[in-house]
């Protein structure tokens, strides 16, 4: 079992599609689950699943919602992203997680990532850090 850091392969193809609106107002509505070790997720995970998704204390299945960036560019690149997200008071150990759009039909994923190792919170804060918010860094960038 692994998570391979990618963005969806599925989701370029809806973004063709118009499926996904990452305006801040008006947009989609985001959000991110964690999922353990044992989760297979990689480019071809085309949507949110409960599988393998991590459990504890203060965390739902189907994860959080995200506060969205409106999308802007720079040169040729464009790019968008989020606030960072804290669970809270949280117990939980999590490999790695997933964004999805929880707005269209079937939640589709739109990226996943790999912490690179477990990551564990006890009773305490479990907080996801997104990179600046620039065409170098961006969760997510088109070029």
């Amino acid at each position: 079992m692994a998570i391979t850091q990618a963005m969806c392969t599925s989701f370029k193809k809806e973004l063709l599609e118009g499926t996904h609106n990452f305006k801040a107002s008006g947009g989609n509505s985001f959000k991110l689950a964690l999922y353990t070790s044992s989760a297979t997720m990689s480019a071809s995970t085309t949507a949110y699943s409960t599988s393998q998704e991590a459990t504890g204390t203060n965390y739902s299945a189907g994860g959080s919602a995200l506060t969205n960036v409106d999308p802007t560019t720079s040169s040729t690149t464009a790019y968008t992203d989020f606030a960072d997200l804290t669970f809270g008071t949280a117990t939980i150990t999590a490999r790695g997680c997933m964004i999805y759009n929880d707005t269209a039909t079937g939640d589709p994923s739109v990226a996943v990532f790999d912490f690179g190792g477990d990551k564990t919170s006890t009773a305490g804060s479990f907080t996801i850090s997104f990179p600046t918010a620039d065409a170098s860094n961006a969760v997510i960038r088109i070029a």
